[in-house]
């Protein structure tokens, strides 16, 4: 699916839930009573319900305070952000005290070496085929 039309159905979504019409003359009124810019047009609300546009992030955080929803999950929903907390969780829960050590020393090197390093363990994750499958514990 087309990520203007995800958005459009999480803010269409989003307005429901918080009780107000999901209309471009609402969205405009209510969107410009909270946006200490220049207003946006009936225009620009309707092309943000109806597939045309995403608002720009700084347009995107005073939509998600209005309507009391995460800015990230109204701009990308819900899958981005459980991707990123797995993600978290395998690093979390994959890596030990000798582990995070190995890190700490690895981020004071010089870029040159950091690059030597890195090059070293995509040769053995590739060599032993686990470059694209996730750490186990």
């Amino acid at each position: 699916m087309n990520e203007k039309i995800e958005f459009t159905e999480r803010l269409r979504a989003a307005m429901l839930e918080a009780g107000y019409v999901a209309s471009p003359s609402v969205l405009e009124h209510e969107f410009n009573l909270r946006w200490p810019g220049k207003s946006i047009s009936n225009q620009a609300a309707w092309g943000w319900l109806n597939n045309r546009s995403i608002p720009m992030q700084d347009k995107m955080l005073v939509l998600a305070e209005w309507l009391k929803v995460e800015p990230d999950v109204l701009r990308f929903g819900t899958a981005v952000r459980l991707s990123v907390q797995q993600r978290q969780k395998r690093w979390d829960e994959g890596t030990g005290y000798l582990e995070r050590e190995a890190f700490d020393a690895f981020l004071l090197l010089p870029a040159e070496q950091r690059k030597i390093i890195r090059e070293v363990i995509l040769t053995f994750a590739k060599a032993s085929g686990v470059e694209d499958k996730p750490a186990k514990k």
